[in-house]
């Protein structure tokens, strides 16, 4: 026994494999088939693999087979893209196998990494937040852990075909695994395919091939030896925001403003191809009966392009862009305006809604484009309209391994370790000259700034000729900013449980170490000595302290309560300053200080089982980085928000009451609250310059956004003979637009002073109120049937989500970071426009009316 242990220890230090879990405290892994969830579990939606927009609109995923309440939001809220607690997706723990499946560099995990193999999924664990687990020491947000080796796949083969009006239009899988044989193989493999011409949203399209492979090894000595491999290959066009002016002049919630007609065909200007292709290496061993090591190395190289519509020296191209909208004429908010509400500018306000009346003016005028840019070549000149791509590739290693002991009867000990590495590579290429002949390098943002012929505005001083105009650019080359950012990180983690009459408590720790650094490849001219090549090294240790205990009150109560703390390093996408342009780390740049509670209280009767949760989560030197187009600077601006401060806290309700044997009526609700809680310091640059500018932003109050902070829902499942109904009914509320910082900063507040409302009487400042989204009620149905067939069984379900087709409904959006008034040079006064960019922020409307039909025969 004891050499056995020393084997062990050793191999959980120098072992080049990645951890996993035991799903059973009994029996090995292999023997038995993790924990499976119904159809509503594992698949994933649209809005949860992030299919919609950019991995920051991620959802939270989680489950639970005891409380009522997590077992039932994270599929039931996922049309409103709901995050648990309101917390950021990188604090929801993902894993493999074991193994961290959360990017290093965000901190997020992509849904769409799995998309199309359902039948993957379903084999998961989840842990709630002060939950323990054999796989990690459990996330603020919870943390899910799913197997994929081949022998956990359930055997047989499995025929899925699928009609939607949703992202996809039509969707076929196919599933086959073996189980384990007599000479303990196991092998199990799935493809599928998902496509739409048309998605639900005009102008968009869905193109998506999904694969599974693995095999398993077991032997009769403990010792077991998976392979599995996937990926996801995607090509995609997305959805933008717009404004409620908008959505009113095209009579359509769900217009889209990022296509428009070439020659008679639609063509989308933000088309996503997305691949990451991954493959785990997976060795378990049953040292004992109490004792098992579970190891696995994980790598994935996944690439990320997204193309955008783009000008230089020309009107802006968007149909939806502010002066192309008639309230840019007119003032249509204040009564009193005797500037903009003259009959001239009612006559410009109607002409301007009598063009938008005309459908093809409302959407990307692709021909006008090809035309311009034809004219400017044929003028000796650069492209004025242009398509680029923004190119995120990563290569990640990561080698992991953990022990789990069970240590007599009642106490399980397990202990970790994880060494990762993260290569993310960052650049821009030029997708489509859209006619042109010629595109320079060349900072042409700066130029007014700075002469033409001033180094400062090359993007590339290494290429930019001895004319200093910069290298000539064509479809497929790179320029604008070509960098790395790399991240090495490593992890011990431990966690122990025990059960003692009517007392379970769990302890758990862990102790970081994060090493991030840039590398840049091109010299830009701003930053000359301070852009190409490596960068200093930040380095970061963390490391936290979780407990819970839980006491069987008797009778069916449950009461439990869990603390923890703990330093979290930053995301290495929030540690440069201005990483498109040059190596500086962000000021002020700390770990996270976290302190999480939680008291929960649970009933289980004969007919009624309850959970109520009260949650507060307090954040400290929090430090929050964005890069957006400022219109008021013409120019990219990059802003760093540090030393924020942020409290989450709540209530959760869920009540499942058993009507009879085949009727349950289920009774959920949460109201939470998350926002800032002091004024952060803010330190921004505009790209057409290469100075910091610090101040303060006035953000105190601001709330976290596209995620409804309030839900109450009613669910009515019928299950019987095979039928199952599930009738719920949702209304959300309290939803908070994203903030824009430029708005609330001193120095915008001081400029719009008493008389644009930036200061009152006293001198006080007096920020923009966060922009709000609509709230509503939403009713979603489902209608299933099992048959068991001669050779098989054939299931039938249809899921109908938003049944009465409310589309009023907001699910997320921005405010437009741009002042509402221009200011003269010479005298510095500020001055009114007619549009108001506050009270125009842009929003997504949820879909209609929508559903999904599957059939699926397995046998």
């Amino acid at each position: 026994m004891q050499k056995k242990l020393t084997l062990a220890v050793l191999a959980l230090c120098s072992s080049s494999m990645l951890f996993a879990q035991n799903t059973n405290t009994k029996m090995s892994q292999q023997e038995q088939t993790a924990n499976t969830m119904d159809e509503s579990a594992f698949t994933f939606t649209e809005a949860q693999l992030g299919e919609d927009n950019d991995m920051n609109d991620n959802v939270t995923i989680l489950n639970s087979n005891s409380n009522v309440y997590a077992s039932q939001v994270g599929f039931l809220y996922s049309p409103m893209r709901f995050r648990y607690r309101a917390l950021n997706q990188k604090y929801n723990d993902i894993y493999i196998n074991g193994a961290a499946m959360n990017d290093m560099e965000s901190g997020q995990f992509r849904y769409s990494m799995v998309g199309g193999i359902n039948q993957q999924t379903r084999n998961v664990d989840f842990s709630l937040p002060f939950e323990n687990n054999n796989f990690s020491m459990t996330g603020l947000a919870g943390s899910n852990n799913y197997d994929f080796r081949a022998g956990s796949m359930a055997a047989g083969h499995r025929i899925t075909l699928s009609a939607a009006n949703r992202n996809y239009t039509l969707r076929g899988m196919y599933n086959y695994a073996t189980g384990f044989n007599a000479k303990g193989w196991a092998i199990a493999a799935s493809v599928a395919y998902r496509w739409a011409n048309r998605g639900y949203v005009e102008g968009t399209f869905y193109n998506s091939l999904s694969y599974y492979f693995g095999v398993q090894k077991k032997w009769n000595n403990g010792h077991s030896l998976a392979l599995s491999t996937w990926g996801n290959p995607t090509e995609r066009a997305s959805q933008g925001a717009s404004t409620d002016e908008v959505y009113w002049l095209a009579n359509n919630y769900q217009y889209n403003p990022y296509w428009g007609y070439q020659n008679g065909h639609k063509r989308n200007s933000r088309v996503v191809n997305d691949y990451a292709p991954s493959a785990i290496l997976t060795w378990d061993w049953d040292i004992n009966k109490k004792m098992k090591l579970t190891t696995s190395l994980f790598t994935k190289y996944s690439m990320y392009k997204s193309t955008k519509l783009n000008y230089n020296n020309s009107d802006n191209p968007q149909p939806d862009y502010w002066k192309n909208l008639p309230s840019s004429y007119f003032d249509v908010w204040n009564e009193n305006d005797t500037r903009y509400r003259t009959s001239q500018a009612y006559s410009d306000w109607k002409t301007a809604v009598a063009w938008w009346g005309n459908k093809e003016n409302r959407q990307i005028q692709w021909d006008r484009l090809y035309y311009a840019n034809r004219q400017a070549a044929a003028n000796g000149q650069d492209a004025l309209y242009y398509l680029q791509a923004k190119h995120i590739d990563n290569l990640t290693t990561t080698l992991s391994s953990t022990l789990t002991n069970h240590i007599g009867k009642n106490k399980v000990f397990n202990i970790g370790l994880t060494l990762g590495q993260n290569f993310a590579h960052h650049y821009q290429t030029m997708e489509d000259l859209l006619g042109a002949k010629s595109f320079h390098n060349v900072n042409t943002y700066a130029i007014g700034t700075y002469a033409a012929n001033d180094p400062r505005i090359q993007y590339n001083l290494n290429t930019m000729g001895t004319k200093g105009l910069g290298n000539l650019v064509y479809e497929g080359d790179r320029f604008g900013y070509d960098y790395n950012i790399n991240v090495r990180r490593g992890q011990l983690w431990t966690n122990f449980s025990q059960t003692f009459s009517k007392i379970y408590y769990m302890v758990a720790g862990k102790i970081g170490y994060d090493d991030i650094y840039r590398i840049g490849h091109m010299r830009n001219g701003m930053f000359a000595d301070n852009s190409a090549g490596k960068s200093k090294h930040a380095n970061f240790l963390s490391g936290g302290l979780k407990a819970s205990t839980t006491w069987t009150i008797g009778g069916g109560n449950v009461l439990s309560i869990g603390l923890g703390y703990e330093h979290r390093a930053p995301n290495a996408s929030n540690a440069f300053a201005s990483p498109e342009m040059n190596n500086d780390f962000v000021l002020n740049l700390h770990n996270e200080r976290i302190f999480s509670s939680e008291l929960s209280y649970q009933y289980s009767g004969s007919w009624l089982h309850a959970n109520l949760s009260g949650y507060y989560n307090h954040m400290t030197h929090v430090t929050e980085w964005q890069n957006f187009y400022f219109d008021d600077a013409n120019s990219f601006t990059y802003v760093s928000m540090t030393n924020m401060n942020k409290n989450y806290y709540g209530v959760e309700l869920g009540l499942d009451f058993k009507i009879n044997s085949f009727l349950n009526f289920k009774a959920l609700g949460t109201w939470s609250e998350a926002k800032n809680t002091n004024n952060a310091d803010v330190i921004y640059m505009n790209s057409t310059k290469s100075t910091y500018n610090k101040d303060v932003v006035y953000n105190k109050g601001m709330h976290e956004a596209s995620t409804p902070l309030s839900v109450y829902s009613g669910i009515l499942s019928f299950h019987k003979a095979g039928w199952f109904v599930d009738l719920s009914g949702n209304y959300y509320d309290r939803i908070y637009l994203s903030y824009a910082p430029s708005l609330r900063y001193g120095n915008t507040l001081r400029t719009m002073g008493t008389a644009l409302g930036g200061m009152d009487a006293d001198g006080n400042y007096t920020p923009y109120a966060q922009s709000e989204g609509k709230g509503g009620f939403m009713l979603d149905a489902s209608i299933g049937k099992s048959l068991y067939l001669r050779h098989g069984s054939l299931s039938i379900n249809l899921m109908i989500t938003n049944l009465l087709n409310n589309q009023k409904i907001v699910s997320g959006g921005y405010e437009q970071s741009r002042s509402n008034y221009t200011v003269n040079r010479t005298t510095g006064a500020a001055t009114t426009r007619a549009y108001d960019f506050y009270r125009n922020p842009k929003k997504y409307y949820v879909n209609g009316i929508n559903g999904m039909l599957n059939v699926a025969y397995k046998f």
